[in-house]
């Protein structure tokens, strides 16, 4: 989904979406801006999860219980096992 705006900007902000547009070689300050929202919004917006993420932690989450069906709780060496953490 897009909406198109008209906003208006100092000259500091364009200059850095012109860096951003250029080091991501994006092709205009548009596609910079939403750079620029993705890799700093989640620092006041949440993103959206997606829905085959959900499905699959939602598959797991079947899976878990069905091997541990009195509801036993997940280890964290477990849950990192599960998710491929670290």
């Amino acid at each position: 989904m897009t909406t198109n705006i008209n906003i208006t900007i100092n000259e500091y902000a364009n200059r850095v979406l012109g860096v951003i547009k250029e080091k991501f070689g994006l092709k205009d300050k548009g596609e910079a801006l939403n750079k620029f929202a993705d890799m700093y919004g989640e620092e006041y917006v949440d993103a959206e999860v997606k829905e085959d993420v959900l499905r699959n932690i939602l598959r797991m989450d079947d899976e878990y219980f069905k091997k541990h069906p009195k509801g036993r709780a997940m280890s964290l060496k477990e849950l990192d096992a599960l998710t491929g953490a670290k």
